[in-house]
């Protein structure tokens, strides 16, 4: 049995793109994966710990290889709690909107949460940066008002997916899926036919996730 970790970054509920294409994962994933569980965690609703004060030199005492006083353990132990929970799951599926080019906040206050020396990445002089969370397969729904298609001069304005990735490489994560809803403030017509696609390519993704 394996753990399926669905980790949602809109805030839109119901009218979310993003979120109606994880659903569409999420049940076909459960039909073909019956015996898993999936854990849901909604990152405007979870209570994220504060990156800074303690938490912040708890970081650096570990990149330099000294101990943590008491108040920095107590703070790196709320770090350490989001990052066990996230590194417990056997496979990922994350739903993100593009907010101004780039991610919700929620989300860029996540990972810098989860992404920690020792934890999540290491470094040495010999090997340089190397991640931590490696074989587990990590699809991503990403939802967007314009359309940034490859090749095209707006390519250069989606900070959304290029940021995740590089986020996700970082960290471990190879041969990342993406399902892509673009073009939702062009219409509804565009939109939910963009949405539609998306939806019939993730349920065919989730069956051998």
């Amino acid at each position: 049995m394996s753990k399926l970790l669905y980790i949602e970054a809109s805030p839109r509920e119901e009218r979310s793109y993003s979120k109606a294409v994880a659903e569409a994962f999420i049940e076909a994933y459960t039909k073909n994966h019956p015996k898993d569980k999936v854990k849901r965690i909604n990152l405007f609703k979870m209570r994220l710990p504060s990156f800074d004060g303690e938490a912040l030199n708890a970081k650096y005492a570990i990149l330099n290889g000294k101990p943590h006083t008491p108040e920095q353990k107590a703070a790196w132990g709320q770090v350490e709690k989001v990052i066990e929970q996230f590194k417990s799951a056997d496979k990922y599926l994350l739903s993100t909107p593009m907010w101004n080019f780039g991610i919700p906040y929620k989300l860029k206050h996540y990972i810098d949460v989860i992404t920690q020396p020792t934890y999540t990445f290491s470094y040495s002089p010999t090997e340089g940066y190397k991640g931590l969370v490696t074989g587990k397969p990590m699809a991503v729904v990403y939802a967007r008002g314009g359309k940034y298609v490859p090749g095209t001069p707006e390519e250069a304005y989606d900070l959304q997916k290029k940021y995740v990735e590089l986020a996700l490489g970082f960290i471990g994560f190879t041969g990342v899926k993406s399902l892509i809803v673009e073009g939702t403030l062009y219409g509804p017509e565009v939109a939910n036919a963009s949405r539609d696609a998306a939806i019939a390519e993730a349920r065919i993704a989730a069956e051998k996730f």
